[in-house]
């Protein structure tokens, strides 16, 4: 016999959205907040020439600089407010959660809560700016270096007071987005981060089907191919949903005193952990720190020392370098943030603590080393599984020029980010739900 839950989520649809009211609002605020982000990625620098930036960005399309600008939704190939996007705070935040592991002082804060975590985030705050001004500063000066074909300057007038300008406004609106993820995450509905990145990738699908379609009018990639390219991104993204719900579910026991006798039986639970614990989380890290020195190697490239040339060629898209230390970023923050959001330990000292145990084994430290393999194994399925779906885009993004938005981290994200959206939804409409079952509940008895 099914549960209350279940029956309440079997009759959960979208309908019932008119009448939770909280859950309108948070929608309502989700999307005007994501609006005001896509105005933000039309705003441009002041000084900037577009019609000769452009045509820059034609040509590095198919680097590096056209990943950074598939994270900023376009945000980059424009040079606005929002070109640098979220990516420092990113950076700042992985930079944080690697010195908390190392430094004991930062690993007390963490533990003391609600108050720890404040303390961090303004830490990581403090990054971003740091991060965003170099960056910022990075970018006006490869701006300053930049120039088409027909030899058109980016910058029409290049100089120090450009690059102030451009550091304090780029510095700016990271600022302005980590207040506006913020706000969606507290306000509005799923994480506001997350969000900001998806939308920018979003917004730029169109775009990315109509130069995919306009390489095939040219004969640069065959209909076959187009077609294949289309029946492949389908079945990648339902492979992804498959294995973000794939779960391998640990029987769990409490002893339960039967009314009325003396006797105990046992009460089934289980305990889900996923293939891929991680989530977007080690792609978007990998990217990010990957992107951090785009500003010293992509803008550079050609015109710099000797050894900012060969970082540059090392870093090309399907380049092996590039593509190892891509994959094994991948891996290492596969098993680091699983380690972060799920402690074996602690949860195995929760289960003694209120009675439950695994079937077959001993409570406390053999049950942490029974989670803690368990774990391990799902996250080396699920570390090869975040390889193998950001490697093999990749190659074809290297060998027929594809465009980024259908490779595995922009789908990635696309996916893991409405799933993530779409499960919060469902979750105030149960507890909407609850809520109405409460009032009818309360005016019976009233009667």
């Amino acid at each position: 016999m099914a549960s209350v839950s279940e029956q309440l989520a079997s009759r959960i649809n979208f309908g019932s959205i008119t009448k939770a009211d909280d859950l309108k609002k948070r929608i309502l605020f989700t999307l005007l907040a994501l609006i005001v982000y896509r105005f933000g990625s039309y705003i441009p620098i002041p000084g900037i020439d577009p019609v000769a930036l452009e045509k820059v960005f034609e040509r590095n399309v198919g680097g590096i600089l056209g990943m950074f600008d598939m994270f900023a939704g376009g945000a980059l190939g424009r040079m606005t407010v929002f070109a640098l996007n979220i990516m420092p705070y990113i950076s700042a935040s992985i930079i944080m959660q690697l010195l908390t592991v190392i430094s004991p002082t930062l690993e007390q804060l963490k533990k003391e809560g609600e108050i720890g975590r404040k303390k961090i985030n303004q830490y990581a705050r403090y990054g971003t700016v740091f991060l965003a001004t170099v960056q910022g500063y990075g970018v006006a000066v490869g701006v300053e270096n930049m120039s088409s074909s027909q030899g058109m300057q980016a910058v029409m007038d290049p100089g120090m007071f450009f690059r102030f300008v451009t550091v304090v406004t780029l510095v700016s609106g990271t600022l302005f987005l980590v207040w506006l993820g913020e706000q969606i995450t507290q306000r509005g509905i799923g994480n506001g981060i997350s969000l900001i990145i998806f939308t920018g990738i979003v917004a730029q699908l169109p775009l990315a089907l109509s130069s995919t379609f306009e390489l095939g009018r040219t004969g640069a990639l065959s209909t076959l191919f187009i077609v294949f390219l289309l029946v492949m991104s389908v079945s990648v993204i339902a492979f992804m949903v498959f294995i973000e719900r794939a779960q391998r579910r640990i029987t769990i026991q409490y002893p339960k005193r039967q009314p009325g006798a003396g006797n105990k039986i046992a009460e089934s639970s289980h305990l889900p952990l996923k293939i891929n614990t991680a989530g977007v989380i080690p792609p978007i890290f990998a990217s990010s720190l990957l992107l951090l020195p785009i500003t010293f190697v992509s803008f550079n490239a050609g015109g710099g020392p000797e050894w900012l040339n060969t970082i540059s060629l090392f870093l090309s898209r399907g380049h092996p370098v590039y593509l190892t230390v891509y994959i094994s970023m991948i891996m290492f923050f596969a098993f680091f943030y699983t380690a972060i959001v799920f402690n074996p330990k602690d949860t195995a000292d929760n289960l003694k603590k209120y009675g439950g145990f695994v079937p077959g084994i001993r409570p406390g430290e053999n049950t942490a080393n029974y989670l803690d393999y368990i774990l391990t194994r799902l996250t080396v399925l699920g570390a090869i599984y975040l390889s193998l779906i950001c490697l093999l885009p990749e190659l074809l993004i290297s060998k027929y020029k594809v465009p980024f938005y259908f490779g595995g981290t922009s789908l990635l994200i696309v996916v893991s980010v409405t799933m993530d959206t779409v499960n919060q939804i469902q979750s105030y409409l149960l507890a909407h739900q609850y809520e109405g079952l409460i009032k009818k509940s309360n005016l019976r008895r009233g009667r």
